[in-house]
């Protein structure tokens, strides 16, 4: 399971923001009154740019990430060949602190020492080994791409669907969708189907919510704003 944490976390994220952003950025287009050729371009060019966004943004971070790991090991190199005594007892003291008796302790850190010293303080002083640590390249692909197949769906609904209920079939489909994306990420992380499903469930509720409440809230500001402002002949 853990080898598996880096791209998951960025197929599950790049999954869920596509559908969810690209489902209202449709409804929002749509509820305004545009026609379909209209919701269809607003729609891709919400995945071009979201897809792009979200690669961009998971390379920027586990770069960042892998930039850290890099620094935390040149440290602990300079560490290791300046002061090895004062290394040792401190990889004792961590094995100490988890639960063995001293001795065992100081056996297993000459041990570890022996074999791979920078390889023992990576992993149980910083916490960085090869199973967690970032991939930056795949990252970015895995979520550009998971981010597209998510916004495909409210584009393919918004083509297919009859013009005067776009909005509404979006909605339904974007909330089974979810629940299925959910389902699949848990189920993949080894946690419960029916939890992941739920969680998306609200997700999608609370982001729908919040976006035809600003929806109607527009509209009402733009009614108010044209009686004030308009000529008085055309009020009369």
């Amino acid at each position: 399971m853990v080898h598996r944490i880096g791209w998951l976390r960025a197929a599950v994220l790049g999954a869920n923001d596509g559908l969810v952003s690209t489902a209202s950025l449709v409804v929002g287009v749509a509820a305004a009154g545009s026609g379909r050729p209209e919701i269809l371009i607003a729609g891709l060019a919400g995945l071009v740019a979201g897809a792009m966004s979200m690669a961009a943004g998971e390379y920027v971070s586990d770069s960042s990430q892998t930039d850290a790991e890099q620094a935390d090991l040149a440290r602990e190199t300079k560490e290791l060949k300046e002061t090895p005594d004062a290394e040792l007892d401190e990889l004792a003291g961590i094995y100490i602190r988890r639960g063995l008796d001293e001795g065992l302790a100081r056996q297993v850190a000459v041990q570890l020492t022996r074999k791979d010293a920078l390889g023992a303080h990576a992993r149980d002083e910083l916490g960085i080994s090869e199973t967690v640590t970032a991939h930056p390249i795949q990252a970015a692909l895995v979520s550009a791409v998971t981010f597209a197949a998510g916004a495909v769906i409210p584009l393919i609904i918004s083509l297919l669907a009859p013009a005067s209920q776009i909005s509404v079939v979006i909605a339904a489909t974007t909330l089974v969708a979810l629940a299925v994306l959910g389902g699949l990420g848990a189920s993949a992380g080894g946690a419960g189907i029916v939890k992941g499903a739920v969680a998306r469930h609200v997700l999608w509720r609370t982001c729908h919510g919040r976006n035809c409440s600003r929806r109607h809230g527009f509209w009402r500001h733009g009614m108010i704003e044209s009686q004030l402002f308009a000529p008085e002949a055309m009020l009369r």
